[in-house]
């Protein structure tokens, strides 16, 4: 007998408007922003790394968490992609989902803990709309990302100009989402296709990991995610190096960063022992060490993204002198 399943017609979903945003528009760091310099010795060398990989048109990945969404660097990261400094952007389905409402309301955020004691956390119907890319998506045979850019972009959106997604679907950069079922609130909705997630989330990983077999001699940012990045990334570099390797090739001249606010030390180049909790943190032993052992270099840098990100975006367009 097959287990009970919950029944999803029995929600009630309620429009955005009826919900009270913890961020709206005034949160954007636009390319014109007014922002405090991040002094830190390793980001004028992730600059140069940058240039330099784009000059000879290497692949700059970046990976990033929702927050990086969610405190409102959108608009860096869109300029960054319409210079074509950027050739893919990653996120998870939550930094979908801030991209999606920023665009369409210009707000984004809920207090799960106030709207989760009433169940009605992540119930609002235009999120849900997110679901029909996904369906649209798989009929066509193409990435969640670029649906959900090319929703945004075609329907005119009243703010995505701020949406990266938007931004990959006019610049034709991909932008990729890696969903983990059950983990976002569009999962909750009763319009939840789960074959067509699951297949448009994979081909966007299919998409990502064609990007990384072209990563040597360029640099690959992981921004703020902590488990979806570092291990989205370590499966799709295996498998680019597998094809790699039996065509006598190799991925190990390449530069990594990590941008985050855990404590990691001063040596980042080693790894941790098992006995240490900094072992656990993915990024560290993943990104830092285990996949630039061979030949690559790795960097950290600690700080608030708000300040990091920013610092790097202008010394990367504005300030090339001091890099």
């Amino acid at each position: 007998m097959p287990f009970p399943r919950f029944d999803r017609s029995k929600l009630i979903l309620k429009p955005l408007s009826e919900r009270d945003h913890d961020a709206d528009l005034s949160v954007m760091i636009h390319p014109d922003t007014p922002c405090q310099r991040f002094e830190h010795p390793v980001l004028p060398v992730l600059a140069r790394r940058i240039l330099d990989a784009r000059s000879r048109d290497r692949a700059v990945i970046m990976m990033i968490g929702a927050h990086v969404v969610k405190c409102g660097l959108g608009p860096l990261v869109v300029d960054l992609m319409r210079r074509g400094l950027l050739t893919h952007v990653a996120t998870n389905g939550a930094g979908a989902i801030h991209d999606f409402e920023f665009a369409l309301i210009g707000q984004s955020t809920e207090s799960v803990a106030r709207y989760v004691q009433t169940g009605e956390f992540g119930l609002w119907t235009e999120t849900g709309r997110i679901n029909e890319a996904a369906v649209v998506a798989q009929r066509e045979g193409i990435g969640l990302g670029e649906a959900i850019g090319r929703m945004i972009e075609t329907e005119k959106f009243p703010h995505r100009d701020i949406s990266i997604f938007a931004a990959g679907y006019r610049t034709q950069t991909p932008v990729t989402v890696h969903a983990a079922i059950g983990q976002d609130i569009t999962h909750e909705h009763p319009n939840c296709d789960g074959a067509a997630l699951g297949a448009s989330s994979y081909t966007d990983f299919l998409i990502f990991t064609e990007g990384v077999a072209r990563l040597d001699g360029g640099v690959f940012l992981n921004v703020g995610t902590a488990v979806m990045g570092p291990e989205v990334y370590l499966k799709a570099l295996a498998m680019a190096r597998n094809v790699a390797h039996q065509k006598g090739r190799s991925i190990r001249d390449f530069t990594t960063a990590v941008f985050d606010l855990v404590e990691l030390g001063g040596d980042t180049r080693h790894e941790a022992p098992k006995d240490d909790p900094r072992y656990y943190f993915r990024p560290y032993k993943t990104i830092l060490v285990r996949t630039v052992a061979d030949g690559g270099e790795s960097f950290y840098v600690k700080g608030d993204h708000p300040q990091t990100l920013p610092t790097l975006y202008h010394l990367l367009v504005g300030h090339r002198d001091e890099i």
